[in-house]
């Protein structure tokens, strides 16, 4: 009997969830962050977008088009970025997007797959008729679909502040020899793709640039120097054109939609 990939993907959700809950508590009580479990996690996430992937832009193939493609899918950036992180060095933070679009993907999946087989949907009220009454599971079903589409936007809006928090943490840890120089420079690619996909980053990027300018524009003229001199290094880097497609967020990344 083949296992429909629909709960494979929601599995790997599922585990990706748990585990980076349980690396979580280790970390806010000062535990340490266990290997096994932020592999475990990771694993999850690798085990989900590789479903989602395969779907988006189907089977590999040896061609400058596919990879060019490939690279500009969302879900196949966070695929690229999960196998990163399940290779380096633990770094708790960056679970925390991850475990926040597993946590949507999961209450959909629940809603939309395992609450109907308790209780299947009922037909609707004859015209003339007073509404019928929801059973408990439906109306359970029924919050976590209003709780899933009240906080859609503020949870893509916390995605993307704490993609740039991760950034300054990895650079911070590059700096002071607490992870690999190569994290710095793989997650600010990351954002740059980021950057031109979504409009959640643009708008993140935007506001902390427009506080630090304000801030910097307080300082000496040395600073404010710098500041711009870096500002203009990093447009010219991100000035490569590459194509928006804010139309519709990810299917692996973004959490309203269901697994596909």
């Amino acid at each position: 009997m083949s296992l429909d990939p629909h709960y494979i993907w929601a599995f790997g959700h599922a585990l990706l969830l748990a585990c980076s809950t349980k690396v979580a508590l280790s970390s806010v009580l000062f535990r340490g962050v266990s290997p096994l479990w932020y592999k475990a996690s990771y694993s999850g996430a690798l085990l989900s977008y590789a479903i989602v992937c395969f779907k988006s832009i189907g089977t590999p193939q040896l061609s400058i088009e596919f990879v060019q493609k490939a690279l500009l899918d969302e879900n196949v950036q966070y695929f690229l970025l999960s196998c990163y992180w399940w290779i380096s060095k633990p770094v708790a933070l960056s679970l925390l997007p991850f475990a926040t679009f597993s946590l949507f993907h999961c209450l959909t999946f629940i809603r939309a797959n395992i609450i109907p087989k308790f209780s299947p949907p009922a037909p609707p009220s004859a015209p003339g008729q007073p509404p019928r009454v929801l059973s408990a599971p439906e109306k359970v079903g029924r919050s976590i679909q209003l709780w899933v589409k009240g906080n859609y936007d503020s949870a893509m809006k916390f995605v993307a502040y704490t993609e740039l928090v991760i950034f300054i943490r990895v650079l911070l840890g590059a700096v002071t020899f607490q992870n690999s120089v190569l994290a710095p420079i793989l997650v600010a690619h990351f954002l740059r793709m980021r950057y031109h996909h979504s409009a959640f980053t643009r708008g993140a990027v935007d506001y902390v640039t427009g506080r630090a300018d304000a801030t910097i524009a307080n300082q000496s003229p040395v600073i404010q120097k710098g500041w711009n001199t870096v500002k203009g290094l990093i447009k010219k880097w991100n000035g490569t054109i590459i194509a928006r497609r804010d139309a519709a967020p990810a299917a692996g990344a973004a959490p309203v939609r269901a697994a596909r």
